[in-house]
Formats: structure tokens, sequence, C-alpha cells
């Protein structure tokens, strides 16, 4: 079964709260089929309330006058409503630009422990049945070595729920110590950081025998970390044209709590498996 059939059983038994704060067609659509094939209970915009002030400023301490101004904008109430135990997670986007969905979760629900930078991933379905998370491919373009563990960090977290396991290797042109230069050392910052696997090519990752070959351990990585945008926009897309891999996503990743961004061009059924896939990862 895939993650993805996985993440349709896991939201059916949960029956988790998620709130969809945009006002658009495919999302209403996408609403009555959350219901309708019991993936969710979808909670409407609640009005500025006492509590959803007291949520806001929990996360941001700001006064309760620019609060009550905040939470006037759909997006921060529904953050709010998150923080404040009204809903478990938020989905936004398809009317929304992603620096949007992004402010206002950062704002209203906040990063998780040891997190100070949100991230995105890819859940890549691969014909012969392999399922991997590829970070970050969608969001930040140059991050440095504290960037780079956060995303890690983060990707650990969504592996270890989408997948069962986590075992993360944070990629370069090096393995080991066989080469230098400033994204290796970056790379190399990053994994003593987080104590995940790095730097490593990506065929020493996946392959064990090609691991040991070089003397490094590994082999087994599920969570594929690039050192830098360009890195991962590019595998996952070589992965879909030449592996006829899947992607699903992106999803975001680093809040305290499940926020998902959909792509302005969701169709309903996108919107409905990105919303599983979301509360899977509650």
């Amino acid at each position: 079964m895939s993650a993805v059939l996985r993440a349709y059983e896991e939201a059916r038994a949960r029956r988790a709260r998620v709130v969809l704060p945009e006002q658009d067609a495919r999302i209403a659509a996408a609403a009555a089929r959350l219901r309708s094939e019991r993936l969710a209970e979808v909670v409407p915009l609640a009005e500025v309330s006492e509590a959803l002030v007291e949520a806001l400023i929990s996360v941001r301490p700001v006064s309760e006058a620019l609060a009550r101004r905040m939470l006037e904008k759909p997006l921060y109430r529904a953050a709010a409503m998150v923080t404040a135990g009204l809903a478990d997670a938020m989905v936004a986007g398809v009317a929304t630009p992603t620096r949007r969905v992004i402010e206002a979760a950062s704002i209203g629900i906040g990063l998780a422990e040891g997190v100070a930078l949100p991230s995105s991933f890819f859940l890549m379905l691969f014909p012969d049945g392999r399922e991997l998370i590829f970070a970050d491919c969608a969001l930040n373009v140059a991050p440095d070595a504290g960037g780079l563990a956060d995303i890690a960090r983060a990707s650990a977290r969504s592996g270890a729920a989408l997948l069962g396991r986590a075992e993360v290797a944070l990629l370069s042109f090096s393995t080991g110590a066989s080469g230098a230069g400033p994204s290796v050392e970056m790379v190399r910052a990053a994994a003593e950081a987080t104590g995940f696997a790095g730097p490593v090519q990506a065929d020493a990752a996946l392959n064990a025998a090609i691991a040991a070959a070089k003397g490094v351990a590994g082999g087994q990585a599920n969570v594929l970390v690039f050192p830098s945008l360009d890195a991962g926009n590019i595998a996952y897309k070589l992965a879909q044209e030449l592996g006829r891999a899947q992607a699903v996503g992106p999803f975001l990743q680093g809040f305290r709590r499940p926020v998902c961004d959909l792509s302005r061009g969701a169709t309903v059924e996108d919107i409905v498996a990105a919303t599983a896939v979301t509360l899977a990862m509650g």
C-alpha cells in the first residue's frame, strides 16, 4: 500500500478537524468530498474571539489591538484556530501566494521546537515501490548550514510520519572527506549539527554496496535532503521525467501543527489528497 493510500486510511481513522479558510469553488467541492469520504471534519472559519486573540498572542507577542487586526484576515484566523485547538490543521493556497500562507502559519501557529526555518518536501513514489522524501525542492533557495539542519530535522519528522521510518541523508557531490568546497562544508556542518548522514553522494545514500565501497555506513536512506533549491528541484523533476516517479506535494513542514500550502492550480482531487497527507502527519 502506497504512502498516499496509508494517509487516506490514517485520515479516516483520525477524522481530524481541518479548516479551509479560502473562498473558492474547488475548496467547497473538496470540503464536500472530505466529509462524504469521512476523511476529515471540515470546521468553518470561526469569528474573532478572545480565545483566538490569546492564541495568536501566545505564538507571536503583539498588542491585543494588532492581534485583532491580524485576525480579520482569514488565514491568520485559521492559523489561530489551530493553536487554540479549534482545528487540527490548516489547508490553504489555492487563492493565496505561498509567502502569505507561510507568514500566517509562522505568526499564528509557530515553528516546531528546534526549527527556525520552514521548508517543504515532495513525497516521491517510484514505479518499483520505493517511497522517498525529497527536501527542500520548492521553498528555500540557498539555505545556510543552520537552515539545512532545520530542513533535515523537519524532513525526518515528515519521513517518520508518512513512511514509518526516517533514514536521512544530506546530499553533496562529495562523500565523507573525499571532496572539499563551500557547499560540502555547509552540508558537513549541517550533518554534524543533526547527527544525520552527510555529506554523502546520492548513490551512496541509496545503495548499500556503493556506500560500503566508499567507506561509509548507510545506503538505506529514504529521506534525501538537497543542499540547495537548484539541486532539489532539478532532482525531483528528473525523477519524474526519467524515473517515472509520481511527485506528491509540495507540503510545508517545520511548523508546530500541520499546515498545507496548496498550488493555485490545484484540482479538487489534489486538495483532497493534500489534506489527507497533511492530516496523516498530525
